[in-house]
């Protein structure tokens, strides 16, 4: 009970993202209760977005306080908040910031361009994602097991209202209740890891655990390995990691595509940020304890998982024609990439994991967000989701078609997008650790994908489409589509400034080791 800590007043400004958030999300269903109907939807939707925008500026002051209030021998600065079961540091705020910026681009790009056939609940659709970005920002911030699962749980319940948004639509109905039930296996499999790792460490916290895991190690190894394996068996779910995938693609292609961009952005990376925080934590133990059998079990596990994901992933998408499926099996092999990093560890020559982890992720981000963006417009003017509603796109829209075609050069990873750095810093880290063999599918799996990809640009660009009109753009739409191409193409043409901006922020012994 001494641990226990409650807030105080000063402790507020280091929540004010997550209160922020709350405060709106809270005045947005009010709101929505008096306003009409039709005045409701975009007012909603302009203020979840004026929320979002408010949140990412207090994160980008508390990272400039963080590193305004650190010294010489300690440049960072890590707030423990209720007892250290949430800290506010910047392996958390980075996170945030992308999830918030993320969020926003989503909800700006949809605003005006969902049919109303697509989502009936357009008020409600906007709100939702306020707590659905908040559980995000818990998982990432989190030091305790049960505020992860809290977090998690916030953003899983919240993720399932969204995915059966198009409340009229039989195929968004499946794809809600394929969701909710993987879904919860996920996050049981997941809880009942923990509840091991509780049991024989005698501590949710994550700084007890890591000071008990040595000696967890020696008395029960065994369910030690149980609770690791349970766990990887339930972030493999919500990763979509082969051959946990099943469920991406008919949920995907069930739910809104403002939602489904919500899903393999935000949802994707807020599971990434939860899985670094827990086995980060084991990794940096077995590293300085030197007791290095259990943990290469687990990280082979791991390894083997980002294997499958890029090969099954990139095999999958190359026979698929609906593009939402496609982007979700393009997400399967791009879960395995971002999980790369992790899988190799801590080495003399690999410290800047995290680095690699979120340069590629904001890549991810931008490419996906935007890819997505282009779906939404082309699908509400032809009616059609598959390859061939792009058909002759470059003689209906010549710029959003040059704009999708960076969009997924970044995609397959070609020169000079984010998304090539991001695999080839990637690459890079695979070979100096010698996981020649990782390395080898990395780039196999990539090649591959380029067929993937280039049917897009032959359909866009070679192929006759039946409709000769103009396409049918909004504004917000478009600056959003042009944003995520300017970002991505920024990401290729100056990695080493974000790159070293990133190392300045981030230092992995403050950041993330929880001791």
């Amino acid at each position: 009970m001494d641990s226990l800590q409650t807030l105080t007043w000063s402790d507020t400004w280091y929540l004010s993202p997550e209160i922020t958030l709350s405060i709106v999300a809270i005045l947005l269903a009010v709101l929505d209760l008096v306003l009409p109907r039709r005045v409701s939807r975009n007012v909603i939707g302009w203020f979840t977005l004026a929320g979002l925008l408010a949140a990412a500026v207090f994160v980008i002051l508390l990272i400039m306080d963080l590193k305004d209030s650190g010294t010489t021998d300690v440049p960072q600065q890590v707030v423990n908040l209720v007892g250290g079961s949430y800290r506010i540091d910047d392996f958390g705020n980075l996170l945030k910031l992308l999830f918030l910026g993320s969020s926003a681009f989503i909800v700006f790009s949809s605003l005006g361009t969902v049919r109303d056939e697509d989502v009936p609940i357009k008020g409600e659709f906007y709100y939702l994602i306020l707590p659905a970005v908040l559980g995000a920002m818990v998982m990432s911030s989190s030091g305790d097991l049960i505020t992860l699962f809290v977090g998690l749980e916030l953003l899983s319940i919240t993720s399932y209202i969204l995915v059966a948004a198009r409340k009229r639509s039989s195929q968004s109905s499946e794809a809600a209740f394929k969701y909710v039930v993987t879904g919860g296996v996920a996050s049981a499999f997941i809880l009942y890891g923990m509840s091991f790792l509780y049991g024989v460490t005698g501590s949710t916290l994550l700084s007890d655990i890591y000071q008990g895991m040595e000696n967890a190690m020696l008395t029960s190894e065994a369910l030690l390995y149980v609770s690791f394996f349970l766990m990887i068996s339930g972030f493999a779910v919500k990763l979509a990691l082969a051959p946990f995938h099943a469920w991406a693609s008919d949920v995907y292609q069930g739910a809104p595509t403002p939602v489904t961009a919500f899903l393999a952005v935000v949802a994707k990376g807020a599971a990434f940020a939860m899985l670094y925080r827990i086995f980060f934590t084991f990794m940096t133990q077995s590293y300085f304890s030197q007791n290095n059998v259990m943990s290469n079990d687990v990280f082979l596990a791991l390894a083997v998982l980002a294997a499958a994901a890029m090969i099954v992933g990139t095999a999958g998408a190359l026979r698929q024609r609906n593009v939402k499926r496609l982007l979700a099996l393009s997400g399967v092999a791009n879960a395995g990439i971002l999980l790369t990093p992790l899988v190799l560890g801590l080495a003399p020559l690999h410290t800047s994991l995290f680095n690699e982890f979120f340069y590629y992720l904001i890549a991810y981000a931008f490419m996906n967000i935007g890819a997505f963006a282009v779906l939404t417009i082309v699908s509400r003017d032809t009616g059609n989701e598959t390859i061939s509603g792009f058909a002759g796109l470059y003689h209906r829209a010549p710029w959003t078609v040059v704009g999708m075609t960076v969009l997924l050069c970044s995609l397959a990873g070609l020169p000079v997008t984010g998304g090539f750095f991001g695999k080839l810093f990637i690459l890079f880290a695979t070979v100096q650790n010698k996981t020649y063999w990782l390395a080898a599918i990395l780039l196999v799996t990539t090649v591959v994908s380029y067929a993937v990809y280039f049917s897009f640009i032959r359909q866009m660009y070679l192929r006759s489409g039946e409709i000769d009109s103009g396409l049918r753009m909004t504004v917000p739409a478009t600056i959003g589509i042009w944003l995520c191409v300017s970002a991505t193409l920024a990401l290729g043409f100056f990695p080493k400034p974000i790159m070293e901006w990133i190392d300045q922020v981030f230092s992995w012994p403050y950041d993330m080791f929880v001791s």
